[in-house]
């Protein structure tokens, strides 16, 4: 139980540190959504699939593959020097080669007509990527705090000047405000959707200089053969990260070509609701990774691991009863024009939930040192979104991507135990994880798509449903805290 009180007071920590900037970030999404119209929001839609891309073509793997060689404290030093320098040189490559053929890639990417935003973008992937190793050593030597702080500082900055530029500049000038003279002539200058990614250089490039301790104060050396093990390890990790990006943003990407922009933007807007799973996974991951590889040496780690997932589901189909149970609320974090795609959050927040439960049995080829599992677990979600959209959205529509998305790691999930029991077997409790799953998708899904309860039908339901775990789990839950 102790490593489970650690996992958790470290989740919590990680969660306010990763989670609650994403919640700021998530309620701009009404102020995105009420300053731009649905083909402009799916533009800044693209953006995120792209920046999602190069952040896994960038960082090559190399944040799990730094916890997995953390374990040796000897090489300490030599790990986070050999890693920053191979991301730097990376990143200098990166950099070279956009400003070599930078109008070709501007007019491949769709930044054509708007050659500051891909300059933009350059800069917060070279600043994002550099940041990832003393991230990543802030996590593997237990400074939750730190990492919390730095992690606040930058969406803090990201929050300010987005409200600033897109909502009180706006409510200024239509209330008859005089506003500065560098105002009123700068402002105009730069398109509404450009203010999103200068507020995103401002904070990444804060956040790195405040990272910059943290990397000053290490020998710096290059290790060759550490850097060879390291590639081996981390090149089916960036494999599976990119087939990871075509099963979480293609159908977006999709729903543009085969069906109109408008309509992806809608999607993508709606899609938003289910950060709340997608959260929650993170702050999960950002504390049980380190751990995992930590306690691998002990002889429970195993049951220790069980327990951990059960844990995992347990808390996953509450927030998913919860979300879908308070739409109604929720839905008025994004503009009302957007409403009509909300069919397709109980089908997203439960594909969330299979991939959270997919990283949770992930463990088991990390740990051996089999990381191509995850690249062929990741083609084959791939394969299905990619076969599943192209056949789909033209016969029912945008809800054709979020069944995809379903299929697809719900097929990962389940390929990645089948696999997990021949190699690295793990005491799960299947019959009670698959048990929440199905009540909880029952609930969920019975009461958006046939109950339609009220508020106070849904306070009911939510809290008989977490009555009724509590009293099936009270001694492990009273034993937790």
């Amino acid at each position: 139980m102790s490593t489970l009180k650690r996992l958790f007071k470290d989740s919590i920590i990680y969660g306010i540190a990763a989670v609650l900037p994403r919640v700021i970030n998530f309620l701009l999404v009404r102020v995105h959504t009420d300053a731009l119209p649905a083909e402009h929001y799916a533009e800044n839609t693209d953006f995120y699939i792209w920046a999602a891309l190069f952040a896994v073509l960038l960082t090559f793997g190399m944040e799990t593959t730094f916890f997995r060689f953390y374990k040796d404290k000897e090489q300490k030093d030599s790990l986070v020097s050999t890693t920053f320098i191979s991301i730097s040189l990376w990143v200098g490559l990166f950099l070279l080669l956009f400003s070599l053929f930078f109008t070709q890639i501007s007019t491949f990417f769709g930044f054509g007509d708007n050659v500051l935003r891909l300059r933009l973008f350059m800069a917060i992937m070279a600043l994002d990527t550099l940041a990832m190793v003393p991230f990543a050593y802030l996590r593997a030597s237990n400074r939750p705090i730190r990492y919390m702080f730095i992690k606040l500082v930058n969406v803090g900055i990201i929050v300010f000047i987005q409200l600033f530029a897109l909502r009180w500049i706006p409510q200024w000038i239509e209330n008859g405000i005089q506003l500065p003279n560098w105002v009123s002539i700068n402002y105009p200058k730069i398109s509404k959707l450009n203010y999103i990614f200068v507020a995103n250089v401002l904070g990444s490039a804060v956040s790195f200089m405040l990272l910059l301790p943290y990397l000053i104060k290490f020998k710096w050396q290059f290790d060759k053969v550490l850097f060879i093990k390291m590639l081996r390890y981390s090149y089916p990790i960036v494999i599976a990260g990119l087939a990871y990006v075509i099963n979480e943003n293609l159908d977006k990407y999709l729903i543009g070509i085969y069906i109109d922009k408008e309509t992806e933007g809608l999607y993508a807007a709606a899609y938003k609701l289910a950060i709340f799973m997608n959260l929650y996974i993170m702050a999960f991951r950002l504390g049980a990774e380190p751990l995992f590889f930590s306690i691998s040496d002990q002889k429970n780690a195993p049951e220790t691991y069980a327990q951990i997932m059960k844990y995992f589901t347990i808390v996953g189909v509450v927030v998913l009863v919860g979300i879908v149970l308070f739409l109604d609320v929720f839905k008025h974090f994004i503009n009302p024009s957007y409403w009509m795609a909300l069919g397709i959050v109980p089908v997203v927040l439960l594909a969330n939930l299979f991939l959270g439960i997919y990283h949770n049995l992930s463990i088991w080829y990390k740990l051996i040192d089999k990381t191509r599992y995850g690249m062929y677990f990741s083609i084959i979600g791939a394969v299905v979104t990619i076969i599943f959209n192209v056949v789909m959205l033209p016969k029912i529509g945008f809800m054709a991507s979020a069944w995809a998305t379903l299929l697809a790691y719900g097929i990962m999930m389940f390929i990645s135990f089948w696999m997990g029991k021949k190699h690295y077997p793990i005491p799960y409790n299947l019959k009670t994880i698959i048990g929440y799953l199905l009540t909880g998708s029952l609930v969920a899904f019975g009461s958006y798509y046939w109950l339609q309860p009220n508020w106070m039908q849904s306070i009911f339901i939510l809290l008989l449903f977490v009555g009724f775990i509590y009293l099936v789990e009270r001694k492990a839950i009273r034993k937790l805290f």
